[in-house]
Formats: structure tokens, C-alpha cells, sequence
């Protein structure tokens, strides 16, 4: 019932229901602990007086023909008693309280005292009766109507000042509803503007209650969302400008060759067709390797990996046959151990792939390229790649795994600058890093960091 109401309202009826409980808890408790005063202070009075006159000395017949203000009170009804039933008033009945058995019992000496509520003729009286001599009881009565309107008047006093209580509970919960929700109020209307507009701009935090934080944490997402947007406007950007060398040459080269295949125009010669040919394949070729790393790199989200025992020993040693085949006269020194993890065997296998490939790209002709394992612990293991080329620049060391990331010196070399991308991808999907140093051979360094174990010798 209440999810129709917004919370600020709902804030403000649940403070307005918890204030009309409390103010019916206490209005009650207080209404019958002040009544049980009155009447006990009245209790107190009537046989305060009642044992007064009882032992001032007079005889019976005296304490009746008193007027009753010689008791403190006008509206006092007074008689004697006697155990056997007798009673005796000044004015006869119409002076005589409520006579019963409790003001018999004192009157025969088997309750010391008698208090008690009785009516004559439709009023109510408070009676009290004390001993007055032997086989006589002195019996007060008083009327209960001042008494009662206080009480009544009480009664209406208490939820009167109960409801005022709920209604300003109401007002105060609906005031700190308003200023505690101002924050998700901010929120709301950020996410409003973040869908209608796309601006991910951070939203002001005050305070450091748990809406701050709230705050701070959107703020956060905000971030993420924001550089997960920039991170994907960047590879559309550089993903264009990869893309549109290639296809522009190879448009150049399609054009040339529909040209020459009008007829009368002039004819290529045979070896500059085959060499366009040629140059045509390998735009294809890399244009194939570009659109795969592009696709391989756009999934921000970890795609279904093969979980499956990993000799990652073969892993590299499949990898060194792919790359000397195309490496030329660069020659690859392993230095391989044991170890098996669990994971994706073919992005296993492109990582390395790729790593052995960069080597081979930096390193001169006839030169080595180190590819060793080394096991750090009981449960890692890292491989190196070390060549013998140029090295890294100290500005670019932080930068060689990011995306679409080349050096100066690298720009006229071949490559989309994402296959050290891929291979950080392919690690931290593995629970694995890498990183990039200097070697001894005076080139690089590239290292790649995985979990698993040595297997038990057999």
C-alpha cells in the first residue's frame, strides 16, 4: 500500500506512526498512573479524616450531628455503624453514606479499615470506614464527581496533546526526509541528465554519511563509465586510422590494375602486376591480423575460456616453430621447464606468439633472442623474452602494453601497435601480468607472469 507514496512520504508516515504509537503508550500509561494518584491521594484524605474524628473523644452520637464542613469538605456524608447493622446519621438516610458489608466487617472488628467506590441513588462516593469504639464503625463517604471530571478532563487533555505530537512528527519527519534525500535527489537527477544528455560529469559530495558515500561511489562509476567511454572512442579512432592505410593502398593498387584491364588502355607490365599482386595479398593479410586483434581486443568482458589443463611448455615450444618460420635469419634460444596451468591453450599460444614476433622485429639479422622460463615459486612462473635490438626508451616502458601504443622510432616499423595488448589481455584473464624492462643483451625485456604449479615428475 505504501509503495504508491514516494519515500519522503513514506519517511513522514512512518515518523507520524511511530509518534501516534509512543503518544498512545504513554497517554495510556500516564492517564492511569495519575489516576491511581488521585484516587489515592483521596484515599489518604478521607481516612486521614475518618481516623481524626474517630479519636478526637467524642462519643458517636456527638460525630454524627457535626456538620460535615467541621471535616474539610461540604459534599461529606457521615454515619455510625453498628455490627449489627444499625446505622446512624444526623440527617437520617438523606445524610447516610452507602452502607455495606466492608463497613460492617470494621464495625465487628475483623478488618481494621474498609475502602471502597459505591453509589446513592445514581452518585458515586468514595467510602471509607475506620473503627469508632467497640461494635461501631465511623464511615466517610464523598462525592467522586469532582474527582471524575478531572480525570475526564485528563483523558481529553493527553490525545489532544498526543495528536499535536504525531502532527508535528509528521511535519519533522517529512523536513528531515527532505534534507536527508536531498543527496539522492541529486542523484536522481544526475542519472536523468546522464541519459538524456551523456554528460558524465561528477555530482558535489558534502558530509561523510552514508549518502556521501553513495555519492562517491556513483562518482566512481561515473568515472569508469566515463573512461570506458573514452577507451572506446579511442580504439574506433585508432582503429579508423590502422584501417585506412591499408585499404587506401589497396584501393590505390585495385584501381591501378582496373585501369589497366580497359581495353586500349596501356598494359602493366608483367612483373609490375605481379608485384601489385603481391602487395595486394599482403594489404589483405594484414588488414585479416588487424580486424582479428580488433576483435580480440574490443571485449571488455572476458569471453568463454576453455578451462582445461595447460602444458605451457608445448604452449611456447608451438609458438617458437610459428615464429622461426617467419622470422628469417633471427634465431630463438629456449631455455623452457615444466609447468601446467589451467586456461585458454589458443590465447596461451598468441600471447607468446606475439611476444616471440616483437622480439624478432627489433632484433638484427643473425642475432639472438633469449626465450627462457623461469619458475619463481611454488605456484608461478614467468617467461622472458630478451632480443638484442635497441631497447626500450624509458618514457615509452610504462606504455608498451597499451593499446594501439607505438614509439617514435617504431612508426615507419611494421605493425597496429596491439599485439603487447593482446598479450596483456591474454595475462590478466590467466590471473597473470606482464611488464617490460631492459635485457642483458642490451634490447628488451618483455616478461610474462602465470599461475600454476611444476608437474609431478613421473
Amino acid at each position: 500500500m505504501l509503495d504508491r507514496f514516494s519515500l519522503r512520504a513514506r519517511i513522514g508516515i512512518l515518523a507520524a506512526g511511530v509518534a501516534a504509537l509512543v503518544a498512545v503508550l504513554v497517554s495510556g500509561a500516564a492517564f492511569f498512573v495519575v489516576r491511581a494518584n488521585v484516587l489515592d491521594a483521596l484515599d489518604t484524605n478521607l481516612l486521614q479524616r475518618a481516623q481524626a474524628a474517630a479519636s478526637s473523644g467524642l462519643t458517636p452520637a456527638q460525630l454524627v450531628t457535626f456538620p460535615t464542613q467541621v471535616f474539610g469538605a461540604a459534599d461529606l456524608r457521615l454515619a455510625i455503624v453498628t455490627d449489627s447493622g444499625r446505622g446512624f446519621s444526623a440527617q437520617g438516610q438523606a445524610s447516610a453514606p452507602p452502607l455495606g458489608d466492608p463497613e460492617l466487617a470494621v464495625a465487628g472488628g475483623s478488618a481494621d479499615q474498609s475502602v471502597r467506590t459505591a453509589s446513592v441513588g445514581g452518585v458515586a462516593y468514595r467510602v471509607v470506614a475506620v473503627p469508632a469504639g467497640a461494635g461501631q464503625a465511623l464511615v466517610i463517604a464523598q462525592r467522586l464527581a469532582p474527582t471524575q471530571q478531572v480525570l475526564t478532563s485528563l483523558a481529553f487533555t493527553l490525545p489532544l496533546v498526543g495528536g499535536i505530537g504525531v502532527l508535528l512528527a509528521a511535519i519533522a519527519g517529512v523536513a528531515v526526509a527532505r534534507t536527508g534525500l536531498r543527496p539522492v535527489d541529486r542523484l536522481t537527477a544526475a542519472t536523468e541528465n546522464i541519459a538524456s544528455t551523456g554528460d558524465l560529469r561528477p555530482i558535489p559530495v558534502d558530509g561523510n554519511d552514508e549518502l556521501a558515500r553513495l555519492t562517491r561511489s556513483f562518482n566512481d562509476m561515473l568515472g569508469g563509465l566515463a573512461a570506458s567511454q573514452e577507451q572506446q572512442r579511442r580504439l574506433v579512432a585508432d582503429a579508423g586510422h590502422e584501417l585506412r592505410t591499408p585499404l587506401t593502398s589497396m584501393r590505390t593498387n585495385l584501381e591501378l590494375l582496373a585501369a589497366a584491364s580497359v581495353p586500349g588502355a596501356p598494359q602493366l607490365p608483367a612483373s609490375d602486376r605481379a608485384e601489385i599482386l603481391e602487395d595486394v595479398q599482403a594489404q589483405v593479410a594484414e588488414l585479416s591480423t588487424l580486424v582479428g586483434d580488433l576483435v580480440e581486443l574490443a571485449r571488455d568482458d572476458a569471453p568463454t575460456v576453455v578451462h582445461e589443463p595447460v602444458e605451457f611448455t608445448d604452449v611456447v615450444s608451438r609458438a617458437l616453430e610459428r615464429a622461426r618460420r617467419r622470422a628469417g635469419d633471427v634465431e630463438f634460444v629456449p631455455m623452457l621447464v615444466p609447468w601446467t596451468l589451467v586456461g585458454d591453450t589458443t590465447a596461451l599460444e598468441r600471447a607468446v606468439l606475439n611476444l616471440l614476433d616483437n622480439a624478432a622485429k627489433w632484433s638484427p639479422a643473425g642475432s639472438a633472442v633469449r626465450v627462457q622460463m623461469k619458475q619463481l615459486d611454488e605456484w608461478s612462473v614467468v617467461l622472458e623474452v630478451a632480443d638484442a635490438g635497441p631497447g626500450i626508451s624509458d618514457a615509452d616502458l610504462p606504455h608498451v602494453f597499451d593499446r594501439f601504443y607505438r614509439a617514435d622510432t617504431s612508426r615507419t616499423m611494421p605493425g597496429s601497435g596491439l599485439g603487447l595488448a593482446i598479450v596483456r589481455q591474454v595475462a590478466v584473464r590467466h590471473g597473470g601480468a606482464v611488464w617490460a624492462g631492459r635485457a642483458p643483451e642490451g634490447g628488451a625485456l618483455l616478461v610474462l607472469r602465470l599461475p600454476g604449479r611444476r608437474p609431478p615428475e613421473e
